[in-house]
This record gives structure tokens, sequence and C-alpha cells, in this order.
């Protein structure tokens, strides 16, 4: 067995291979507060996938070039635009837009769960992963995200991701996709649970990480988006815990 193969047997991730730029990404974290604990929804990834094969993730991925062009039925909120614009490299208020159309995005492929809003008159026809929302008469709702946290894969890793994490309420879940979840998927299980569940104990210590912010920011009240961004990223080897903008 290679030192690399070992290293996923272990639940490890290979960390020799040569630098690749990280790629832009978001994902997306639904909470029901219906009840006196918060809950949050999570998908058990196929044991064949590349990344995180059979831990409970949050849905997420790459964004697509297509996700600015994407007509929405409500602009993201200037204060998660800003937030959004804070670090570096800097990027466009066009590319903030497109990181919160990715997480609505990736969130209905991956879990069936869309959150969009019925718009006055006929929506215009959405084509491919947007063609739930066409059926459905919605258009993608971004305005309800907020931005918890943002961090970057270290050096040497097979896949890089600059992830932008974002949280919206359930509330916000507008319509639902029979079927996507199953046993050949790319997430073979959804579960709602309990911040500081069972199910989260095996999480990647980056998805611990954010649901620690999550936790932090729930237990203050209604979520702001005047709230400190922490960045998680990697410096001389050793992960480092910055603020967005600071």
């Amino acid at each position: 067995m290679t030192e690399a193969a070992a290293a996923v047997e272990q639940g490890k991730e290979a960390d020799h291979h040569p630098y690749f730029r990280p790629k832009d990404a978001a994902t997306l974290i639904l909470v029901d507060r219906s009840a006196a604990t918060p809950k949050v929804l999570v998908g058990k990834r196929h044991d064949k996938v590349v990344f995180m094969p059979g831990k409970f993730v949050f849905p997420g991925g790459r964004v697509d070039k297509s996700d600015n062009r994407v007509p929405v039925a409500a602009p993201i909120p200037k204060a998660l635009e800003d937030n959004l614009m804070k670090g570096s490299p800097k990027i466009t208020p066009s590319r903030a837009r497109s990181l919160a159309i990715a997480a609505i995005r990736e969130a209905c492929e991956e879990t069936g769960l869309c959150l969009g809003r019925r718009n006055d008159g006929k929506p215009p026809k959405l084509e491919g992963a947007w063609q739930a929302f066409t059926e459905a008469g919605l258009l993608p709702d971004p305005s309800g995200l907020f931005l918890i946290a943002r961090a970057i894969t270290p050096p040497g890793r097979v896949r890089r991701f600059d992830t932008r994490f974002f949280t919206a309420d359930a509330s916000a879940i507008a319509h639902r996709v029979e079927g996507v979840v199953h046993a050949e998927a790319e997430l073979v299980e959804l579960v709602w649970v309990d911040l500081g569940s069972k199910h989260l104990a095996d999480a990647h210590p980056m998805t611990k990480n954010v649901l620690n912010e999550l936790e932090k920011r729930l237990a203050t009240g209604p979520l702001s988006h005047d709230a400190p961004v922490p960045f998680f990223h990697f410096y001389g080897n050793k992960m480092q815990k910055d603020v967005l903008g600071a």
C-alpha cells in the first residue's frame, strides 16, 4: 500500500501533491431553529468519492462560469457582497454573486432542496442544474444567505478549494426534488442533526471549525452581516485563523 493509499485508509488526506491553485467553491449550511436546539442539515458522502469519502458534510462544490448569469428573485444583500469581497485575492461584485448563487445551486443538486421564490409574472426558463426551479415556478433567492466562514485547503492536497461557507434558515426552502439522495448518489443520506450531535463526531476538522463558528453566531440571536467572519488558511504548515477585513 502506498503512503497516499494508507493516508486515505486512515481517513487522512494526502499532502504530497504539487501546488495547485485553489478553486472557488461555496457551501450551504441549512439551519432549522424551530426547536430550542438548532439543527443543521448534513449529508453522508458516498464511500467511493475522492474527496472526504463517507464523511458527513454540508452540500457544496465549485463555482460554475454560468452561476453569475442566472436570473434571481432578489439580489444578494449589499452587506453580504461586502463580506464576500473582503480579503485577498480581491474579487469583483459579480464573483461575489457567483459564490452565493453556487451555494444555492449545489444545495439543490446534491440534496434536492431548493432556495427560491416566485416572482411576479412568468419566470424565465432555466435549464441544466436550474431546471428544478423552472419546474417549480421559482427563481433562486440568495437574499437570505449569510457568510459564516471562509477556508482554503492546505497546499499539497490533490484538490484545493477556496470555500465560502454560507448559512440560511430552513424556512427559505421553497421546493424539494425527490430522488436526489440515494445509495448511488454523491450524498447517500441526509440528516437534520442537533449541533454537537454524534453524527458530527467524525466530521472533517474544518467542518467542525465552521460548525463551532456557526454555533457561536446562533447563540447571539438573529444572524447578522455585521458579525466578524473567520478566515481559515495555512501558513508555514500551520492553520491560521484570521478575520476577513481585519
